[in-house]
C-alpha cells in the first residue's frame, strides 16, 4: 500500500468514528467528498473498526512514509483501536485506556503535594478565615460582569493576536469568531473550521473570572488551538502534503499534545509578568484587577494540577461514588459544590471521561520539555516546534 492510499484509509477510519460517537471528529479540513462518502455509508460496526485499525498498524512498516509520519500514525491507530473496543463494550481498565489513547501512564497524585499547595495559597490569599472560604471570596471578587464579557474577550484576543503574529506568523486570512453558549461540560471550546478560521465557544453556565480569561483566550486562540491548527494547515498540509493532519480526533495523542501546548500558551507567549500585562488591559476597560496577586495564586495552585485526574481515577478505576468524588474535588480544588458537579459532568461523559489526562499529563510533559531550554530564544523555538511538527508524547519523552 503506498503512502497516499494508506493515509486515505486512516482518514476514512477516523471519520467513521463520528458515526458512532458524535463529536469524535473534532475537526476535518480534508476532502469533503471523503467525509460525504463516510456519512453516506452504512453505520460501521465498532469491532470492524478495531480490526481495521489493527490491520493498518500491521501494514504501516511496508509503506514509504517517513519515520515521523509513521510514528504519528502508529500511535493514533493504537488509540483508535482502543476507542473501537470501548464502543464495542469491551472492559478496558481506565489506566490502560488512557495509555492507549494518549501515549502516557497515569497514577494517583500525592496528597502531601496538595497540602503544600494549600499552604502556599494560605500565604497569598488575604484574610484569616478558612482557606476554602477565602478562595471563594477571591474568585467572587474576580468575576467578570456578564455584560462586560464580550469586550474583555475581544480585548485579550486582539492583544494576544498581535503578539502571536509578531513571533509566530499566521496566514493573513486567519480569523477567530467568539460566541457564548450554555449547557456544556467544558468552559471553552475551539471549533476549527479550516481555511484558517475558528469559532471559539465560551460556556455561559460558568462564571468567567478576570484571572482566567487571558488563559482561556490564549488556550483556545492565540497561541493555542487556533494558532496550532493554522500553522499545521499551512505547513504540514498545504506545504508538506501530510493529509493525515487534516483530521483531529478525540482520545488520541494529538489531544494531549494540543492541550499541553494550549495550557502553556500564556506563559510561553507573555511569560512571567502576565498578571501585570493583563492588569493594564483591564485598566483600559475600566476594570480593577490585581495582576500580581492573580499570578501568585496561579503559581500556588500549580500543585493542585493532579486533583482532577485523581477524581477520574477514583470514578473509573476505584469505583468511588459521585458524591465522594465531588467532595474530594471541593476539598482539594477549593471549589464550590456547583463547580465540582460541573467537573463531574465532564469526567462522566462517555466521550470525555478520560480526557482530563490530556490537561494534566500534557502540561507536565510539555512544560518539562520547554523548561529544558537554556535561553528564552530556545524556549520560543521549542514552542514553535510544538505548533508546527507532528510530535507525539513518546517522541517528546
Amino acid at each position: 500500500m503506498d503512502a497516499d492510499e494508506f493515509v486515505t484509509e486512516y482518514l476514512t477510519l477516523g471519520l467513521s468514528f463520528d458515526r458512532l460517537e458524535e463529536g469524535f471528529v473534532d475537526a476535518f479540513t480534508g476532502d469533503p467528498a471523503l467525509r460525504r462518502a463516510v456519512e453516506n455509508a452504512p453505520t460501521p460496526d465498532p469491532r470492524t473498526l478495531a480490526r481495521r485499525a489493527a490491520d493498518l498498524r500491521a501494514a504501516l512498516p511496508s509503506t514509504d512514509l517517513s519515520a515521523d509520519r509513521a510514528s504519528f500514525l502508529d500511535a493514533h491507530l493504537r488509540a483508535l483501536a482502543c476507542s473501537a473496543r470501548t464502543l464495542a463494550g469491551d472492559e478496558i481498565g481506565f489506566v490502560d485506556e488512557v495509555r492507549a489513547y494518549f501515549d502516557v501512564d497515569i497514577a494517583l497524585g500525592d496528597q502531601d503535594d496538595y497540602r503544600a499547595a494549600h499552604r502556599s495559597l494560605d500565604e497569598v490569599l488575604p484574610g484569616s478565615g478558612p482557606l476554602a472560604e477565602r478562595m471563594r471570596a477571591h474568585r467572587a471578587a474576580d468575576e467578570i460582569p456578564p455584560e462586560r464579557l464580550a469586550e474583555c474577550v475581544e480585548a485579550f484576543s486582539s492583544a494576544l493576536r498581535d503578539e502571536v503574529r509578531r513571533r509566530y506568523p499566521l496566514p493573513d486570512a486567519e480569523q477567530v469568531t467568539y460566541e457564548v453558549v450554555g449547557d456544556k461540560p467544558w468552559s471553552g471550546f475551539n471549533y476549527y473550521l479550516g481555511d484558517y478560521r475558528s469559532t471559539v465557544a465560551i460556556n455561559s453556565d460558568l462564571k468567567q473570572h478576570m484571572a482566567h480569561l487571558p488563559r482561556l483566550i490564549a488556550h483556545e486562540s492565540y497561541p493555542g488551538h487556533h494558532t496550532e491548527h493554522c500553522r499545521k494547515e499551512a505547513g504540514l498540509v498545504a506545504t508538506a502534503g501530510q493529509q493525515e493532519q487534516t483530521v483531529f480526533l478525540v482520545n488520541t495523542p494529538q489531544c494531549l499534545m494540543a492541550e499541553g501546548l494550549a495550557d502553556l500558551a500564556l506563559e510561553s507567549l507573555i511569560g512571567p509578568g502576565w498578571g501585570t500585562w493583563a492588569q493594564e488591559i483591564y485598566a483600559d476597560l475600566g476594570l480593577r484587577f490585581d495582576g500580581a496577586r492573580a499570578e501568585a495564586v496561579h503559581a500556588a495552585s500549580a500543585g493542585l494540577l493532579g486533583v482532577r485526574q485523581d477524581a477520574a481515577l477514583m470514578l473509573h478505576d476505584q469505583g468511588r461514588s459521585h458524591d465522594e468524588v465531588a467532595s474530594f474535588l471541593e476539598r482539594w480544588s477549593l471549589t464550590t459544590s456547583d463547580r465540582a458537579r460541573q467537573s463531574l459532568r465532564f469526567l462522566t461523559s462517555p466521550l470525555w471521561r478520560a480526557y482530563i489526562s490530556t490537561y494534566v499529563e500534557g502540561y507536565r510533559l510539555l512544560g518539562a520539555w520547554l523548561d529544558r531550554a537554556d535561553t528564552a530564544d530556545e524556549r520560543s523555538a521549542r514552542f514553535a516546534r510544538l505548533l508546527d511538527e507532528p510530535l507525539i508524547p513518546s517522541g517528546l519523552r
